[in-house]
């Protein structure tokens, strides 16, 4: 019955802490390799660019920030993906309706 009760512990920390933060990691590796070429990313600096190209090596990646403004930042510094290439903001959905 004594060794009962560490096991149990140690079953309830893996459902509780480790199971949860592994499954945010993979969410978060699955969101940096989807960031592709034309999309707009805020890094975890809060910089917010657009992804004009990659390096061979795909963990590196040049951002547009502005014109004339290219910043080269590792892949893995993406914090999110604000929006992807080709998408259509509501903003501009807008905008156009008022044109």
């Amino acid at each position: 019955m004594a060794l009962l009760l560490p096991i149990l512990v140690f079953v309830g920390m893996y459902f509780l802490i480790l199971r949860p933060q592994q499954r945010r990691m993979k969410q978060r590796e699955s969101l940096v390799r989807a960031a592709g070429i034309g999309d707009e990313v805020a890094t975890v600096g809060g910089v917010i660019g657009i992804i004009v190209a990659q390096e061979e090596d795909e963990q590196v990646v040049s951002l547009v920030v502005d014109t004339d403004v290219e910043l080269r930042v590792q892949r893995r510094s993406i914090g999110e993906i604000i929006s992807k290439a080709g998408e259509e903001t509501e903003d501009s959905d807008e905008a156009s309706d008022e044109d």
